[in-house]
């Protein structure tokens, strides 16, 4: 009996022992919307109001680590509207020139405002060097809300 009581705590003391040096593994959650690593800026700016909209705020484009090309609005971006309404586009120039029925390559629609504050843009394919300009437009009022040139 003895014998069994032995070999039964140097089990469970086996087990508590093993179980104490257990790496505990943590499941790490990636956002593929959000920069990987730290955000390598190559040209920015700030925003410019247009029509009383009160748009403002920094504006960064960069890659990632993984080479993935995002554009960012600062933690002082705001604009009025901002729960959707408002789409983001890269353009060449500061005006917004839509043409629906060919398209209109100096224009890349890149997302939709849905809050002020810091937010990111992926951009999948990376845009090309063309864009120069960042554009903040109201489709439901047909008028821009601001832009910035990005230097």
């Amino acid at each position: 009996m003895k014998f069994r009581t032995a070999i039964l705590t140097t089990l469970l003391s086996a087990i508590a022992i093993f179980t104490a040096c257990k790496k505990e593994t943590e499941e790490v959650l990636v956002d593929s919307n959000l920069p990987q690593g730290a955000l390598t800026v190559s040209r920015s700016g700030s925003i410019t109001e247009q029509n009383a909209t009160g748009s403002k705020g920094a504006v960064q484009l960069g890659t990632d680590t993984k080479n993935i090309q995002f554009v960012k609005f600062g933690a002082d971006f705001s604009t009025v509207l901002a729960t959707g309404t408002v789409s983001v586009y890269l353009s060449t120039t500061k005006d917004f020139v839509a043409d629906p029925a060919n398209g209109n390559p100096n224009l890349r629609l890149i997302g939709i405002v849905q809050k002020n504050g810091e937010q990111h843009f992926k951009l999948d394919p990376n845009a090309d060097a063309k864009f120069t300009h960042l554009i903040l437009w109201c489709g439901s009022a047909n008028i821009p809300f601001g832009f910035a040139e990005l230097k």
